[in-house]
């Protein structure tokens, strides 16, 4: 299959992601498996599951691509996520070690196929607008979570009026189909292929590509500037997943010691969450990666983790006035989404786009690292009365990123004479 038009490329990147972000949506079947007896802590257990496979399998995929091509692997990435779907619709219903293996772990497994592979195939066709087209892709992911949570729940109302197992199997085949139709598009260019018009920049060995010389996972593991961008990304991670998880809590602590009485305080917490904090979510995605192409990728990351910084440290303040809490709902979403356009895009500049879907595989590690050290630490301190605490610790941590941001400089790549 020849490509004629780059822009399809991204049609197929939209809809491979908004698929996938399926995993974000599970939230939506958790009230009815806690009605058929499940525990909260089980129903966590599927999406951790999920979330672990997906970024172990990821790195994976970035191994095999090169292989079977990237085609091949987003098709096979929707046909293990869909089957896991339909076999949990099938076979699984409520039980708990069905779900576990059938969405928790095949489930995460095809979201880790597919995941990396418009990100890669997007920046091979658009060098010239790396983090506008990544953000494109991404925030797919970001808005199919709530397309998901809205079929099944207010908009389709699948489960309560087809049941849990009829919703699986029709999202599982849902899935399928759209990351098959999305994966015929995702073909790398010819190699030496460049939009018209287009000049490579210079990279640090004085070459006009990066692809020519571009660093494997072996070689960029053993760099500082692997170390130094994971860390960055950890510790944007941990502020970015430590709020939302203490979006509505703290909150509402604070809100009600204004005087808003609980019942008003849990709506407006509640919008603050699936409102504000979720559109700008998948906005930022979009703006961030537009806004590094103009700026650049390094400068954008200390902007975008310096801000957060401030506003982080600052809800602590704002989270007991509903105009407040509303605005720092949106700012830390709006840094939060930037974190999944800006990181894949300075790990191609950085280490080159040749082998970007094995890299940002080892580079997304650093996000998973960051889902256990904000939560589970905002989790603690919460239950010592001590919200505020939490959110000073990510908000420090998100401006030491932007200081360990300022000091990466690019690698050069020592050929062998």
């Amino acid at each position: 299959m020849e490509i004629k038009n780059r822009w399809f490329v991204v049609v197929g990147a939209v809809l491979i992601q908004l698929a996938l972000g399926a995993i974000y949506a599970w939230s939506v079947f958790t009230p009815s498996l806690v009605d058929a007896g499940w525990t909260k802590a089980m129903t966590q257990g599927v999406f951790a599951t999920g979330l672990f496979f997906f970024a172990i399998v990821m790195v994976l995929a970035g191994r095999i691509m090169p292989k079977y091509g990237p085609r091949k692997v987003a098709m096979s990435g929707g046909f293990v996520l869909g089957s896991g779907y339909l076999l949990a619709g099938l076979f699984g219903g409520t039980s708990f070690l069905a779900l576990i293996v059938f969405i928790g772990i095949i489930g995460g497994a095809g979201i880790g196929l597919a995941y990396v592979v418009p990100i890669a195939v997007g920046m091979r066709w658009f060098p010239d607008k790396k983090g506008l087209i990544t953000g494109l892709a991404v925030s797919g992911f970001g808005f199919g979570a709530t397309l998901w949570v809205k079929l099944a729940g207010s908009w389709g109302s699948f489960i309560e009026l087809y049941g849990l197992s009829t919703t699986f199997t029709a999202f599982g085949a849902i899935f399928m189909l759209m990351i098959l139709l999305g994966g015929t598009w995702m073909i790398f260019p010819p190699v030496g292929w460049v939009p018209e018009g287009y000049v490579p920049p210079l990279n640090a060995s004085g070459k006009t590509s990066a692809d020519e010389d571009g660093f494997n996972s072996m070689e960029m593991l053993k760099t500082p500037q692997f170390h130094f961008i994971s860390m960055t990304f950890a510790f944007g991670a941990s502020a970015g997943l430590m709020s939302i998880g203490l979006m509505k809590l703290w909150p509402m602590v604070a809100l009600t010691g204004n005087g808003i009485d609980k019942v008003a305080a849990s709506a407006i917490a509640g919008t603050a969450m699936a409102v504000f904090f979720s559109l700008a979510n998948g906005i930022g995605r979009i703006a961030w990666g537009a806004i590094s192409d103009k700026l650049g990728r390094k400068r954008s990351i200390i902007i975008m983790m310096a801000s957060q910084g401030v506003v982080v440290i600052l809800f602590q303040w704002m989270a007991g006035t509903p105009a407040l809490l509303y605005l720092g709902a949106t700012l830390i979403g709006f840094n939060f989404g930037g974190n999944f356009s800006l990181f894949p895009t300075i790990t191609a500049d950085t280490f080159g786009s040749k082998f970007i879907g094995q890299n940002y595989g080892w580079i997304f590690l650093a996000y998973g690292f960051g889902g256990i050290l904000g939560p589970i630490m905002g989790g603690w301190l919460g239950d010592m009365g001590n919200f505020p605490l939490a959110f000073t610790i990510c908000g420090i941590l998100c401006i030491i990123a932007a200081v360990i941001m300022s000091q990466i400089k690019p690698p050069i790549k020592v050929v062998p004479a």
